[in-house]
């Protein structure tokens, strides 16, 4: 099962600094169809204006993966934790048992990330968050694993669950495959470009459900730059 979502279809909210889409229910967008793919609960397309952002807000109990395409995100939360996150690269907050932070775009330009929340394995994790740098130019051709739950997962940002969040950079006209195992599922945005997936066109910040397909192939249209998160 290929089930594209279409951007334009995707649930919206807009007001002066922020313009977000929403693959599943979200905030003021509901849809009973949409509250999440497994684990995944969460996927935000958000354009934040400079200088403007998200003020400090509580979270619980989720696993929040921002993946930044454009620009830089700066995180401070009131464990203490400060960062910026750029362009290509991936922070990780872990909410457990509760969290206030907030996230600003301090840049000169918009910033434009993907914010993925997935359902943790457990209740009452200890809260933390973690940053690190993932080069777009060493993902070349390949999916590499960004964030993930799972044994054996080297390199990658922890998170609570067996899941995984993987990125790929894939030139025209190459393909990159990516195996499930059985009863997973993935869910896959092309940050940029268009790409087919086992053979269905999707075009970029489109939204790609796979259930049921042992082996996922995406293969890009023009140069593309891929999120896929496997979940159960």
């Amino acid at each position: 099962m290929i089930d594209v979502r279409p951007f334009n279809g995707l649930g919206r909210f807009d007001i002066d600094w922020l313009a977000a889409r929403h693959h599943f229910s979200f905030g003021s967008y509901m849809d009973p169809k949409r509250m999440g793919f497994g684990d995944l609960r969460v996927w935000n397309d958000d354009t934040i204006q400079p200088g403007t952002g998200f003020d400090p807000h509580p979270h619980r109990d989720m696993e929040i993966i921002t993946y930044v395409r454009k620009g830089a995100i700066t995180h401070r939360d009131r464990l203490g934790n400060e960062g910026r996150t750029e362009a290509g690269d991936v922070q990780v907050m872990s909410a457990g048992t509760g969290i206030v932070h907030a996230e600003y775009n301090l840049e000169s330009e918009p910033t434009q990330i993907f914010q993925i929340w997935i359902v943790p394995s457990a209740t009452g994790f200890e809260p933390r968050w973690e940053a690190r740098q993932f080069p777009r130019d060493g993902r070349t051709g390949e999916l590499v694993v960004l964030a993930s739950g799972r044994d054996g997962d080297e390199g990658a940002l922890r998170i609570n669950q067996n899941a995984a969040v993987l990125g790929a950079t894939i030139k025209a006209g190459h393909s990159v495959t990516h195996q499930l195992g059985n009863g997973r599922k993935a869910y896959l945005v092309a940050a940029s470009g268009s790409i087919e997936v086992n053979g269905v066109p999707a075009a970029a910040r489109d939204g790609v459900a796979i259930a049921n397909e042992s082996a996922v192939e995406i293969k890009a249209i023009d140069e593309a730059e891929i999120v896929l998160v496997d979940v159960a």
